[in-house]
């Protein structure tokens, strides 16, 4: 895809990054300004008077039409020196249709990678930022399966549950879309740099409303996760405690029409009550992601384009994390003692009549291979 700035239309979009670096001017405000003049060329040229009229603080309508010339002049740097370095207008084939949909939806997104993902049908999937290894395990699994099954796999690149989504899809060579709340070139957290890589080197796309060089700020990603429901088909939840963010874009999900999903869990792990909390608000109870795939393939049909097999890589044909294999006989005693509820090793030794050495022992071992889980508490949980 070509640089969108090497177009007839340079001084239109030129004139939109000034609007943009204005201190103030948010979606809604730039919106008036977009219905109110025929250009954004027109409306860096108009006068502060004119703008009021429009309803813009006499404030923000002093700072115009100037706007910071030097942010400007990085950003036009940025897009000049990648091809992979994309500025999306809302007129642009590639801006999501869904999203244009929203009162306050950006006039401009700013990525890195192939835009054209904007257009395909996307499943978003959130969650925890410190989740049990079950919780890992489903992402991964869910991201794989449904992308498998056509979705671009979209999510926050934080830490936990939306990494776990992201690789996921990776794993099965399908496509991942990572939503920032920092410029595109700006990775956080930095753990996340090889990970960003590998999604704009696979064909994924990175993206943010915020230009090159914007840094991450607290208040930004509660305004990220409206742009990740609001470019999706459906939202995921997978685990979230009470005080997650992933709560607001599930909600902000159902405000905007779209579908959300939950996967339970049990009763006594605090990271499901977040998404037992949105299935007793009328979220939709998942157990595979062919409960996902069924509900949203119908409204999109041909526009979900599988993945086969071969093209997936081994094992793609479930969304469920795989069965235990190969553990003796009382490794795999000590897991059906454990089952999916939390439980204490001074339990497990009650239950099991095995020593406490051989209970942490074993415990360190199914944990090393994934089947368990440690909670807060000493508490342990399985995975699989």
């Amino acid at each position: 895809m070509t640089n969108s700035l090497l177009t007839p239309d340079f001084a239109e979009r030129r004139a939109l990054l000034f609007l943009i670096t204005i201190n103030g001017m948010g979606p809604k405000r730039l919106a008036r300004l977009q219905a109110g003049f025929e250009s954004h060329q027109a409306a860096l040229a108009a006068s502060a008077e004119e703008w009021e009229r429009l309803g813009l603080p006499s404030t923000l309508a002093r700072l115009r039409p100037r706007g910071d010339a030097n942010r400007v002049q990085s950003m036009l740097d940025w897009l000049d020196g990648n091809a992979q370095n994309q500025l999306i207008l809302t007129t642009d084939a590639a801006y999501p249709t869904l999203l244009k949909t929203l009162p306050d939806a950006p006039a401009a997104l700013f990525g890195r990678g192939d835009a054209r993902l904007l257009q395909e049908p996307q499943l978003a999937i959130v969650g925890s930022r410190s989740p049990t290894g079950g919780g890992l395990a489903n992402a991964r699994a869910f991201a794989r399966h449904l992308s498998t099954q056509g979705f671009v796999i979209t999510s926050g690149l934080a830490l936990g549950i939306d990494a776990a989504a992201h690789r996921g899809a990776l794993s099965a060579n399908g496509a991942t879309i990572a939503v920032m709340g920092t410029g595109p070139d700006m990775i956080y957290p930095r753990e996340h740099l090889a990970l960003s890589e590998d999604i704009v080197q696979s064909g994924g796309l990175l993206v943010s409303e915020w230009p090159p060089g914007t840094m991450a700020r607290k208040e930004h990603f509660p305004r990220r996760n409206r742009l990740i429901s609001g470019m999706a088909e459906g939202v995921l939840v997978v685990e979230a405690s009470l005080q997650s963010g992933s709560l607001i874009t599930a909600r902000l999900a159902a405000e905007q029409g779209r579908e959300v999903f939950a996967i339970p869990g049990s009763i006594h792990n605090p990271l499901s009550r977040g998404a037992h909390r949105l299935i007793r608000d009328g979220a939709k109870l998942v157990e595979t992601g062919q409960d996902i795939f069924e509900e949203l393939a119908a409204s999109l049909g041909a526009r979900l384009r599988l993945i086969t097999p071969d093209e997936a890589g081994e094992n793609s044909g479930t969304a469920h994390a795989g069965a235990p294999s190969a553990l003796d006989p009382e490794q795999q005693q000590l897991l059906n003692h454990l089952g999916f509820d939390p439980q204490s090793a001074d339990a497990l030794i009650a239950l099991s009549g095995l020593t406490p050495a051989e209970v942490s022992s074993i415990l360190l071992m199914l944990e090393l291979a994934g089947y368990v889980t440690t909670l807060p508490g000493g508490l342990y949980m399985r995975t699989v």
